[in-house]
């Protein structure tokens, strides 16, 4: 079996700056970086990175985990930091200043412009999870429940409620159902300790978030059915800046038959919006050290996709339109440095994605 980077192989380093593989003493550059908490894609990307490039001396990235995505893009933008793992929707929302950006405003384009993408990559799809003994089989179950729908603030409670409006036909967050959130380091709680009902996030497949939820019991992991995910209105939705369609036969779930994970869904086929992520980097950072960061990347996916069981599933070395969500409206490129490393190593960068 495949080993997963979890947050108790991190035991040895503080949930605050992490400089990873510092003895690297030929590395190039000095970065610093911002990511999630532990147990997901995005985390797992960047501590991979850090440790790569730094194996490699191409850099020392000094990670800072357990971060907001809202904060850390625009701290990128700003040229506090040198990177971020982030959804894209939340380059949309910056340049539109809308959204948890809205006291930016109209300030937001410009800072928008100075986020480029190096890499793309999904954090899973979001996924409506529920252990069997709350009786929830059904987004409509949700009436009058407590669903725990995101952190305070940002693109992840955005999409969190978007998702359920859709899946149960209207259902809006305090009214239809009390929305619960909480940031990011205290979701494993909530998945234990009965505090939600039911659990909208992000999960993989498989997903750490379904595992310590079935500590409790068995989970049910509900899809959007299936006339509503093909739905005009969910298309528009599924094309719209920052999202993209997730469609995942059971069996590729990756839960086996006695595992105590039930799929609830009319056709055996997991549907719903997928989190499309992309690692950005400041657009000033120079050319050659994102290609060159880019490239180290590139020639250790392999390892990468090995270092948690959902490795092969978020499409880390996928740079198709629609699967990562980027042209049409979102206006959010790729370094020059990053498209040179993709298209030296054989992957089409989408001309709509590339800078001018």
């Amino acid at each position: 079996m495949t080993k997963m980077i979890r947050k108790t192989a991190l035991a040895a380093v503080s949930a605050g700056a992490l400089t990873l593989a510092a003895t690297s003493a030929n590395a190039q550059a000095n970065l610093t970086g911002e990511t999630s908490s532990p147990g997901n894609s995005p985390h797992l990307m960047m501590l991979h990175l850090a440790d790569v490039a730094a194996r490699e001396g191409v850099a020392d990235i000094q990670v800072q985990e357990g971060q907001t995505a809202t904060n850390s893009i625009v701290n990128v933008a700003e040229g506090k930091s040198d990177m971020v793992t982030a959804p894209t929707i939340l380059h949309f929302l910056l340049e539109a200043g809308r959204g948890p950006f809205s006291s930016i405003g109209e300030d937001g384009a410009a800072l928008a412009a100075n986020v480029r993408a190096i890499a793309p990559y999904n954090a899973g799809a979001y996924g409506l999870i529920a252990p069997v003994s709350s009786g929830i089989t059904s987004f409509e179950d949700l009436k009058d429940k407590t669903v725990w729908n995101g952190p305070p603030r940002g693109a992840a409670l955005t999409m969190g409620r978007q998702t359920i409006l859709f899946g149960s036909g209207g259902f809006k967050d305090g009214e239809d159902y009390k929305g619960f959130q909480t940031n990011w380091g205290q979701l494993n709680s909530v998945l234990v300790d009965g505090s939600a009902d039911a659990v909208m996030v992000p999960i993989t497949s498989p997903s750490d978030r379904v595992v310590t939820m079935l500590s409790t019991g068995d989970v049910n992991i509900i899809s959007i059915p299936k006339d509503i995910f093909e739905s005009e209105a969910m298309q528009k939705f599924l094309s719209a800046p920052g999202n993209a369609p997730v469609e995942i036969p059971e069996a590729d779930l990756g839960y086996g038959a006695d595992s105590g994970v039930t799929l609830i869904s009319e056709d055996g086929v997991f549907r719903s919006p997928g989190v499309p992520f992309a690692t950005l980097v400041r657009a000033g950072l120079d050319f050659d050290t994102v290609k060159s960061l880019t490239a180290t990347y590139i020639a250790s996916l392999d390892e990468l996709k090995q270092r948690a069981p959902y490795g092969g599933t978020v499409n880390f070395d996928v740079l198709d339109q629609r699967a990562t969500g980027f042209c049409g409206g979102l206006s959010l490129k790729y370094h020059p440095g990053a498209v040179a490393a993709w298209e030296e190593a054989g992957y089409d960068v989408p001309d709509c994605a590339e800078a001018e």
